[in-house]
C-alpha cells in the first residue's frame, strides 16, 4: 500500500496550477511557470492555447520529486492516516484534472483524465489508501508514464 501511495503522491503537486493549500509547502516558481507558460510550447500547442505534453510531463516529474520528499516526511512522522491519504488523493485528482484541461486533447492530457478520476474516486472512499490499490488506478498511472516517455520525459508513476 505504501508503494501505491508513493505512486499516487508522485503526481499530487503536478503543475501547481492552483495555489498550494498546505501552509508548510511552497511550490517552486519553475513548476507553475512550466504549466502556465505557453511560450516554450511548440507552435502547434501555442496555436491551440494548450500546454505541451513535454511541459506537462516536466511538471509531473518535478512534482514527483517534491511529493516523494513530502511522503518521506509523513512516513517518518508515523503511520499515514486515512486523512493523509484522502488529502493527497484529493490534491492528486484536482491537479491531474487541471493539467489534463491545460493539455487539451494531447496524449498526456488524455492519459491524465482517467488518472485524475481514479484519484478522486479513491479519495472519496472510506479507506482511501486501500481504494487507491486497484488495477484501474495502477493502469492509469502506467498510461501517464508511457505518454510522458513518448513526450521525452521519464516519469515513474
Amino acid at each position: 500500500m505504501l508503494l501505491i501511495l508513493a505512486t499516487a503522491t508522485a503526481l499530487t503537486a503536478c503543475g501547481d496550477a492552483e495555489p498550494a493549500t498546505n501552509a508548510g509547502s511552497t511550490p517552486p516558481a519553475s513548476t507553475s511557470a512550466a504549466v502556465t507558460s505557453p511560450t516554450a510550447a511548440p507552435a502547434s500547442s501555442a496555436a491551440t492555447g494548450a500546454t505541451s505534453d513535454k511541459e506537462i510531463c516536466t511538471s509531473v516529474k518535478t512534482a514527483s520529486d517534491e511529493m516523494r520528499a513530502e511522503l518521506l516526511k509523513i512516513v517518518t512522522a508515523g503511520e499515514p492516516t486515512a486523512a493523509d491519504f484522502r488529502k493527497i488523493l484529493t490534491e492528486l485528482g484536482t491537479k491531474a484534472t487541471a493539467l489534463a484541461a491545460a493539455g487539451g486533447d494531447s496524449k498526456v492530457a488524455t492519459a491524465l483524465k482517467p488518472f485524475g478520476a481514479e484519484a478522486a474516486k479513491a479519495a472519496a472512499a472510506a479507506d482511501p489508501g486501500s481504494a487507491a490499490d486497484n488495477p484501474a488506478f495502477l493502469k492509469a498511472g502506467k498510461d501517464v508514464s508511457a505518454a510522458c516517455k513518448a513526450a521525452g520525459v521519464s516519469v515513474t508513476l
